[in-house]
C-alpha cells in the first residue's frame, strides 16, 4: 500500500512515518552523490558528488550549499570518527584520508601488503576507533568516477585499520564487490552489502551479517536479505536495530528479522543515507543527482 512517498508493506513499517511529512529535496545538480555524514555540532551535512570530484555541504541553519572541497580525490563514503573529524574514501588517491581540525588531509591507509587498494568505497569507524571500509574496484572500473586501472590485489576485500599502529587487516575476503557497510548498534554484528551483480548476472545483490567479537575477530557471513530492487549500497540502523537502505526506487527499511517492512520512495536511485537534525530523527538520501530528506518517527543510532 502506497501512502504518498511511502510504501507500507507491512503494518510494523506504519508507526516509523508520518503521513504529513514529506520527501524534500534540499538540493540537485551532482552526477552520483554519495557518501553524506552528518555533523551535530555545525549543524550540517557534507557529501560527494563523486564523477564532479568535489565535496558538498549543505547547511540546516539557513539551507545554502556550497562547495566543501574540490578538487576532492574523487571521494565516496564519507563518516565522522568518535572525535568529529571527516573521514573519506578516495576513489582518485585509491585510499582512506581524514580531514584534521586545522583542514589539513591526511592519508590513513593507501595498501594492503605493499598493494594499493583498488578505490574504498564506504566507511564506519568502531567505538574502539578502529576504520573499517570496503574495497571494490568502481573508481577503478573507468575514468568517471576516478581513475581507469588495473586492481593490484586482484580481488575486493573488507579492511580494518588499526588507528594505533596503522595496520591494515582484510577481515571479510568472500564478496564479489563489498560496498556498503555498518555495525549493529551493540557493535556485535557487521552488515555487508555485496553489489557483485553489477559486474555479471551470476553475482549477489544481497547484505550479509558477521558475526564481530569484542576484539575485532570477524566470523560467519550468512545472507540478510535479498535486494529487491536494483542494488542494495550504503545504510543506516535506527535505535531499534532496523536498517534503512538505499535502493534503486528509494530508502528500504528492513526489520530485525530481515523482513522488508517499507519503502521510502525517491524518484531517482539512491546511493546512500544518514541519520541527522537534532534528533538524529531526520533521514539524509543522496539520490543520483541530489540530496533530500525526510522526517521519520524513528531516531538514527548514533555512531560518533
Amino acid at each position: 500500500m502506497s501512502e504518498g512517498p511511502y510504501e507500507i508493506i507491512d503494518p510494523r513499517f506504519a508507526r516509523l512515518v508520518n503521513g504529513t511529512a514529506k520527501v524534500e529535496r534540499l538540493y540537485t545538480g551532482c552526477r552520483w552523490a554519495e557518501g553524506p555524514a552528518w555533523f551535530a555540532a555545525g549543524r550540517y551535512v557534507v557529501w560527494s558528488d563523486i564523477p564532479n570530484n568535489r565535496m558538498m555541504r549543505w547547511d540546516e541553519t539557513d539551507g545554502s550549499v556550497s562547495v566543501f572541497r574540490e578538487p576532492a580525490g574523487n571521494t565516496n563514503g564519507n563518516t565522522v570518527d568518535r572525535r568529529g573529524r571527516l573521514v573519506s574514501c578516495e576513489h582518485g588517491g585509491r585510499r582512506i584520508s581524514r580531514t584534521e581540525y586545522d583542514g589539513r588531509v591526511i592519508t590513513i591507509a593507501d595498501r594492503w601488503k605493499g598493494k594499493r587498494f583498488n578505490s574504498p568505497n564506504d566507511v564506519v569507524v568502531r567505538s574502539d576507533g578502529t576504520i573499517w571500509f570496503t574495497d571494490p574496484t568502481y573508481g577503478i572500473d573507468s575514468d568517471y568516477e576516478g581513475d581507469k586501472a588495473e586492481s593490484e590485489i586482484g580481488a575486493s576485500y573488507v579492511y580494518r585499520v588499526d588507528p594505533v599502529t596503522g595496520t591494515v587487516d582484510a577481515v571479510v575476503t568472500d564478496m564479489v564487490k563489498p560496498n556498503g557497510l555498518a555495525f549493529s548498534p551493540d557493535e556485535t554484528k557487521l552488515y555487508v552489502v555485496d553489489t557483485g551483480r553489477s559486474h555479471g548476472p551470476e553475482n549477489p545483490a544481497n547484505m550479509r551479517v558477521y558475526d564481530v567479537s569484542a576484539e575485532g575477530k570477524v566470523s560467519g557471513g550468512t545472507v540478510f536479505a535479498d535486494c529487491t530492487a536494483g542494488f542494495f549500497d550504503g545504510f543506516r540502523f535506527d535505535t531499534e536495530g532496523r536498517i534503512w537502505t538505499s535502493a534503486a526506487d528509494g530508502i528500504h527499511c528492513y526489520d530485525t528479522d530481515g523482513t522488508l517492512i517499507g519503502k521510502v520512495l525517491i524518484p531517482e536511485v539512491v546511493s546512500n543515507c544518514v541519520f541527522g537534525g537534532a534528533k538524529l530523527n531526520r533521514l539524509f538520501i543522496t539520490g543520483t543527482t541530489s540530496l533530500y530528506s525526510v522526517y521519520l518517527l524513528v531516531n538514527g543510532h548514533r555512531t560518533y
